[in-house]
């Protein structure tokens, strides 16, 4: 695992330098088109150099993308992400920001799996119901990692910008609660009454959600604590927020609650307490150094592996084409959910169908749906679902991406 973490990890350094130099495109849409190029050769190799391709295969596999992703990757990305947000502005839009992340993954997982589950039957493929909700459930979590800066060039209105921010620190972990839900639901036997089941996903919510929300104020107080006490020694500051997410990971998987969540609350409580924003003291300035560097290192590996991962799926235009159907079902459900529970706000925006616009289109999808396809069993689906996901993040962070800076300029002109 050490071995293949490596290549990917001097990969992504290559890629992000040449991206740097000469491609100019946001960081991780330059990696993962890269990482997309890269993969034509190791297809061609195949036959030619069969030992060269078998050791792509085995990078892939031996860096185990879900565990990778969902056990460690992933904490880092929230941790680092929460504690450079503004906790006055999320102050502002927290109504919104919680409806999104709640309500309006709820509304667009239903969407998504009942469209899926009939584009997939007119196509004569076999997707249960059940099934179809999973995909739904893994696919509504939006992702906008890789779009925040085009975003921030493009001049938005501060509260949007907060509000897709927000949203995707908070409905990632909200995803995976829900995803949670149902798949008990579609693994449960027929020996477990509904009611059982109801009880057992209502006790899973309490215990990820709220759990992982109180743990994190818990780690998040502690950390805070210990970091405040030094005047001095910004080395130890940073080793201190690296036991909060390292060592606050490994206890929210034995206390059986929401990591992601924890994490969320944790950075937003030490990066709005110690203001890491504003770089006037060497602890703050070693902290949001270090946080800034591991954040690029962590998102160049997640979507390179995203690339490299895509050649181990084989090609079959069934599913290519239920998953060119789905691209248009997420876009419509995702514009449906934000209508929803946008309107349920009191709103000072004169046009707000724009609002829902660029909440629309800047909803991306990224490792996490990945990671959470790769989770299913092969009684689950898990080929077709994962074949769907891969097309639908692949336009989502390439095609919305790329045109979402122009998209924002040209409706606000």
């Amino acid at each position: 695992m050490f071995e293949s973490f490596s290549i990917v990890f001097t990969i992504a350094a290559l890629f992000n330098y040449i991206n740097y130099k000469w491609l100019k495109l946001p960081t991780t849409i330059g990696l993962m088109m890269l990482s997309l190029l890269l993969i034509i050769p190791i297809m061609l190799s195949e036959s030619v150099f069969p030992e060269f391709y078998r050791f792509f295969c085995d990078i892939i596999v031996n860096a185990d993308f879900k565990t990778l992703l969902l056990n460690g990757i992933l904490s880092f990305l929230l941790f680092a992400g929460a504690l450079h947000v503004n906790l006055a502005a999320l102050e502002k839009e927290k109504k919104s920001i919680l409806l999104f992340a709640t309500l309006g993954v709820l509304i667009s997982t239903f969407i998504v799996g009942g469209l899926v589950f009939f584009g997939a039957q007119w196509i004569c493929l076999e997707l249960p119901f059940l099934h179809a909700l999973l995909f739904g459930a893994l696919i509504s979590p939006t992702d906008p990692i890789a779009v925040m800066a085009i975003l921030k060039e493009a001049n938005i209105a501060e509260s949007l910008g907060i509000k897709i921010e927000g949203e995707s620190l908070f409905n990632d972990g909200i995803g995976v609660v829900v995803f949670s839900g149902i798949l008990l639901i579609a693994t449960a036997t027929g020996e477990h009454s509904s009611a059982e089941i109801g009880t057992e996903i209502g006790t899973l919510f309490l215990e990820e959600a709220v759990g992982g929300l109180l743990y994190g104020l818990l780690i998040g107080f502690l950390g805070l604590k210990c970091i405040q006490s030094l005047k001095e020694n910004p080395q130890l500051a940073v080793m201190i927020t690296l036991a909060v997410v390292m060592g606050g990971t490994a206890g929210a998987f034995m206390l059986h609650i929401s990591a992601p969540l924890a994490m969320v609350v944790a950075g937003l409580l030490i990066g709005n307490k110690i203001h890491v924003n504003e770089d006037k003291n060497a602890i703050q300035k070693a902290i949001n150094s270090f946080w800034e560097i591991l954040d690029d290192v962590f998102n160049g590996i997640l979507f390179v592996l995203i690339g490299l991962a895509i050649h181990l799926l084989e090609f079959d235009l069934t599913h290519l084409l239920l998953g060119v159907l789905t691209i248009v079902i997420v876009l419509v459900a995702r514009f449906i959910s934000v209508l929803l529970t946008y309107s349920l706000l009191k709103h000072q925006a004169e046009k707000p169908i724009k609002t829902v616009a660029v909440l629309t289109w800047g909803g991306l999808r990224g490792g996490i749906s990945i990671a959470l396809a790769l989770s299913l069993s092969n009684d689950l689906s898990s080929e077709l679902i994962l074949y769907i996901t891969y097309v639908v993040v692949l336009f989502s962070i390439i095609v919305q991406g790329l045109s979402i800076g122009a998209f924002v300029k040209k409706l606000y002109k």
